[in-house]
């Protein structure tokens, strides 16, 4: 089983591999690359700086938002130590062949912490939950603004639809805290002690939020922040490259591209994003090789930052270390 296991994982990466090759060669075979080049080698320190600047402050924030998640079930945690993790969990989605990867690491940092792995799972999980509705947010505000310069952008009628019913679970969660925990009652036939009490635990989380609604709403506004803040970057990148991307084009295709990426058919979205970049810039009215130059290069510099994170966990041991809380519920 085990065997059958890891060779279905080693199928899936290749297949990925597979995907992620095909469209970067897709793209680039329909691709100026003097044009390409030219422009990647035109870049603007000033503007890259701005971009990494930007990006840096974008951790914080996420950090900030974590701290308030977790100091809604009464967990409190310095924010330097919260960014410290933040930045070794970017080092892992980034380098990994998977974008979870993190997410394991931020689970394992603060599972002590909240003294149990499902409240910690619980509250990464509403983390990522914020950060999606954030994502619609910021891609419905694009698209009204590039509706009223009567601008439209083609095929995205559906972020409406996938906004409602993110927000429709979002709230049954928040006001039926418990209903999702007997949503997922049938897997008690795996192990029914040990799935009632992760249910328990889960249900307990969730009515911790609903209990302190001023953190969440909080953690929410911090998760709107880092997606206008994503967006930004890619602005910086684009003035950089001498890419005159309005910012409500920016504000649709960015969002757009990274739900896109969260998909699992590729290695952390590469090529997949390229595609979303090339689809929505031709749409626009911009050339493919400023696409790819817009999307590659962000996707560099993201590399670049992320290095930070793999300096940190050489410095605090290749196994993090658990992380200190101030009060331990």
């Amino acid at each position: 089983m085990a065997k059958l296991s890891r060779r279905t994982s080693r199928l899936l990466i290749i297949g990925k591999i597979v995907v992620s090759v095909g469209l970067l060669t897709l793209l680039l075979a329909r691709t100026d690359l003097r044009a390409l080049v030219t422009r990647l080698r035109g870049m603007n320190p000033s503007w890259m700086i701005g971009a990494l600047g930007l990006y840096s402050a974008m951790v914080w924030v996420g950090a900030w938002r974590w701290r308030l998640l977790l100091a809604a079930q009464s967990v409190k945690v310095s924010l330097s130590t919260l960014a410290e993790s933040f930045l070794v969990a970017t080092f892992f989605n980034n380098f990994l062949p998977s974008n979870i990867g993190g997410d394991v690491i931020r689970i394992a940092d603060t599972a002590p912490l909240t003294t149990s792995k499902t409240v910690a799972t619980t509250v990464i999980l509403v983390d990522r939950v914020l950060g999606l509705l954030a994502l619609f947010a910021v891609a419905g505000g694009g698209l009204l603004a590039a509706s009223r310069v009567r601008v439209g952008v083609p095929e995205v009628g559906y972020v409406w639809g996938l906004f409602a019913a993110a927000i429709a679970i979002s709230i049954l969660a928040f006001f039926f805290p418990h209903a999702l925990p007997r949503l997922l009652s049938p897997l008690r036939v795996i192990e029914p002690e040990w799935v009632d009490e992760r249910l328990r635990r889960l249900g307990n989380t969730l009515a911790g939020f609903r209990q302190r609604p001023r953190y969440l709403g909080q953690a929410f506004v911090g998760a709107v922040l880092v997606q206008v803040g994503i967006v930004l970057f890619y602005l910086c990148i684009a003035r950089g490259l001498s890419i005159g991307l309005p910012p409500q084009y920016a504000a649709v295709l960015v969002p757009i591209s990274l739900i896109v990426q969260m998909l699992p058919i590729s290695i952390n979205g590469l090529g997949v994003r390229e595609a979303v970049f090339a689809f929505f810039f031709a749409s626009f009215g911009f050339s493919t090789d400023s696409a790819l130059a817009l999307s590659l290069f962000g996707a560099a510099l993201i590399l670049l930052f992320s290095i930070s994170g793999g300096i940190l966990l050489v410095r605090r041991g290749l196994i993090p270390a658990p992380l200190q809380s101030d009060t331990v519920r």
